[in-house]
């Protein structure tokens, strides 16, 4: 079943249990337009806004707009994931690189 844009925006914003307010907060973005993301047919978002929308929900741009793929997968979320991780700075990247270290002893 495809999922449009703004319903793929609206399902996510409130897994995270964020408003309109919230996410448009985050995103550098008003409520209203956060809204019209959600409700208007066809949208017309900027790269960048879709950009700053997806980090923030923990997806990729592409997931969004691809209406073909109603749930992120786990390369969806893998992909955003490194994508954060790729401007984070060294302390911050160090500290999970360690995390994930003890993660892979505890295994042994």
């Amino acid at each position: 079943m495809a999922t449009t844009l703004g319903e793929k925006i609206y399902r996510l914003r409130r897994e995270k249990g964020l408003s309109l307010e919230k996410l448009g907060e985050l995103t550098d973005s008003s409520k209203s337009y956060i809204w019209e993301l959600e409700n208007k047919n066809p949208p017309r978002p900027s790269a960048d806004k879709i950009g700053k929308i997806a980090s923030v929900l923990g997806v990729t741009p592409e997931y969004l707009i691809n209406t073909g793929q109603s749930e992120p997968n786990a390369s969806v979320v893998d992909e955003a994931f490194f994508r954060k991780y790729r401007n984070m700075d060294d302390s911050t990247k160090e500290k999970i690189r360690q995390i994930v270290e003890l993660w892979g002893d505890e295994k042994k």
